[in-house]
């Protein structure tokens, strides 16, 4: 008898799994965003403009005053970070939702390390201290962001498409 159990074929135009080290031992694999500010790619949807990745920061500090078009879901695996607008504070085994509409300020108050897996659906629209829109994040930028980091690193700018379904 099989341990595996018989599967079906999968359908014609069914994309591939995507099995991948999260916290990866390879440095070169976490993309830098700003000083001390890093994420690690782990799924980009370019169908409905979503994204996974790891985010981990080494510094305390505010990162950033943003607002979301749609949902964030996030699971905090290391450290601690909040929302200045708010009185909760995100702990290593929390998990956050997010719903669209508010702008709130990452802050993280400590210099440990901070690591929170983010599921991002549609965008981050930054704003400035005046409250006006100043930039944006959706799964093109991140993919190009990539793009570039790997091929400075050496892995090749392709290397990003692993992540891409």
């Amino acid at each position: 008898m099989s341990a595996m159990p018989e599967s079906l074929p999968p359908p014609p135009y069914a994309v591939s799994d995507l099995v991948t080290t999260a916290i990866p031992d390879d440095e070169r694999l976490w993309v830098p965003q700003a000083p001390n500010i890093w994420f690690r790619p782990l799924f980009f949807n370019t169908v409905q403009g979503e994204w996974v990745n790891l985010l981990r920061v080494r510094r305390s500090g505010v990162l950033s005053r943003h607002r979301h078009p749609a949902p964030v879901h996030g699971y905090v695996i290391k450290g601690t970070w909040r929302y200045l607008e708010h009185n909760w504070i995100a702990k290593a085994g929390d998990y956050v939702f997010e719903p669209p509409g508010e702008v709130h300020t990452l802050t993280v108050d400590s210099d440990d390390e901070m690591i929170t897996l983010f599921h991002v659906c549609g965008a981050l629209i930054y704003f400035d201290d005046q409250h006006k829109a100043c930039g944006y994040d959706d799964v093109h930028t991140k993919i190009e962001m990539c793009r570039r980091h790997f091929e400075s690193v050496g892995l090749g700018a392709d290397y990003v498409r692993q992540f891409v379904r």
